[in-house]
């Protein structure tokens, strides 16, 4: 393999010839972060039609857990193919659903029984979460957070906070959808230790001037900002908002699809925080990049919706469901869940004792492998340092790291690299990033 900080001339003649296509056949909506063509992938390797390899920090956005490839899935796959691609579980049912939906009721955390169901995507995910609990409660509105990202769908989107690129112009928005702060310790109006306080009072000041408790039927949290820059919350908060919910009613709705199966070191980053939801949405790593996601919920909550009320013609698909049951036992076999922690305890250890030498880094955090790096002008004003981020980013593809940005600025990198990456690929990747910063930097 050539060695990671080997610069490359992106694109390659190759990869510029069909971006040439891409530019005419495909819409500038859906753009292209590396200027490279993937021919095929390993692990933690991505290798584009000109012959330059990458080592892999996004993961798909957070999509293969696994790996690239993992042997044990492609045969699973190509298994389930061989015996059939499609019958629509609901018409015709199949056991790849039904194992799925045990295995995951059996690791969702807490002791009350549970079920699961399964759809498309995250997005499909949410909108069936807010269509349970609505249908449970009764009720009409939905809490979410600022920095939140939950989908691009009509109520997805309308659920996730940052309006440019995933807003603007989309609008009318669904409506019952009230925002609150969401705990930020190292952006805290009041400091990172009185976060939790400022969140919580925002909760209780906006069931006055926003929407009574009995109206809501929802509070939908991700448990670790994703798209809004990896923050984790305090310790304390996660269990407050659990009795609030249980005071007034309200289900809570842990959205896992880019924290769940592995990447913060536990298999659900809820179980950091001792809580256990009522509802979980799950997708990406489910099935190593196959198209798959699904709601965990409550067996008391669940039995109460109706026949035929939710579901979908290609929901949870059986080559997909016997994708995800590979992943489960890659996660078991490969004891994921400790190399996510050895992963990110290194990135981390790297990270912060770079911060000591590079002011642009403003903080470093994370749970398990799930760590980012918010990149600042100056440490005392915390201006988001976006320009330098993207350069960042961009000498770190030439270097050849796949790595992606994060935040509602725009100023976190973030790491999700496949849980699968050896000793080697992480330490090549990591002094790739840190030659970038360092040379932004200066």
């Amino acid at each position: 393999m050539r060695q990671a900080t080997q610069r490359y001339s992106l694109p390659g003649p190759r990869s510029r010839q069909l971006l040439e296509e891409k530019v005419r056949y495909v819409p500038r909506a859906i753009p292209v972060h590396l200027p490279a063509v993937i021919e095929r992938a390993e692990g933690a390797i991505l290798v584009d039609v000109d012959g330059n390899r990458f080592i892999d920090l996004a993961g798909g956005i957070g999509c293969m857990n696994v790996g690239h490839s993992h042997p044990k899935v492609v045969q699973a796959v190509i298994d389930q193919v061989q015996r059939f691609t499609h019958t629509d579980f609901s018409i015709a049912p199949y056991a790849p659903y039904i194992e799925l939906a045990k295995r995951l009721s059996t690791l969702a955390p807490g002791s009350t029984p549970k079920q699961a169901v399964f759809f498309n995507s995250g997005a499909e995910a949410v909108e069936n979460a807010v269509k349970i609990a609505r249908a449970y409660t009764r009720r009409p509105a939905v809490l979410v957070f600022e920095g939140a990202f939950h989908g691009r769908t009509y109520m997805a989107m309308t659920m996730t906070s940052k309006v440019v690129p995933y807003k603007l112009h989309f609008g009318p928005f669904v409506p019952e959808v009230y925002r609150l702060p969401y705990p930020y310790p190292y952006r805290c109006p009041l400091g990172s230790d009185r976060c939790t306080e400022y969140a919580l009072d925002a909760l209780e000041r906006a069931f006055v001037t926003m929407v009574h408790p009995e109206q809501v039927a929802a509070v939908v949290i991700e448990p670790v900002l994703g798209e809004g820059g990896f923050v984790v919350p305090p310790k304390d908060f996660l269990p407050a908002l659990r009795e609030i919910c249980d005071e007034h009613g309200i289900l809570l709705v842990v959205d896992e699809v880019q924290t769940g199966f592995g990447r913060t070191g536990k298999f659900f980053a809820i179980e950091h925080f001792q809580v256990e939801p009522d509802l979980i949405t799950v997708a990406k790593s489910i099935a190593a990049g196959l198209p798959l996601s699904g709601v965990i919920g409550k067996r008391r909550i669940l039995q109460e919706i109706p026949e035929n009320s939710i579901g979908g013609t290609f929901v949870g698909n059986p080559v997909s469901c016997a994708a995800a049951l590979a992943v489960l036992d890659v996660i078991e076999e490969e004891h994921l869940l400790q190399r996510a922690e050895v992963i990110g305890r290194r990135m981390r250890e790297r990270f912060e004792a770079m911060a000591e030498r590079v002011s642009l880094i403003g903080e470093v955090r994370g749970l398990g492998a799930m760590v980012g790096i918010e990149l600042v002008k100056d440490r005392l004003t915390k201006a988001p340092a976006t320009q330098e981020t993207r350069q960042i980013l961009q000498q770190a593809m030439e270097r050849g790291v796949l790595v992606v940005k994060a935040g509602i600025y725009d100023n976190v990198i973030r790491v999700l690299s496949p849980l699968v990456i050896t000793e080697t690929q992480l330490d090549e990747a990591l002094d790739v990033l840190e030659e970038a910063i360092a040379s932004v930097a200066s």
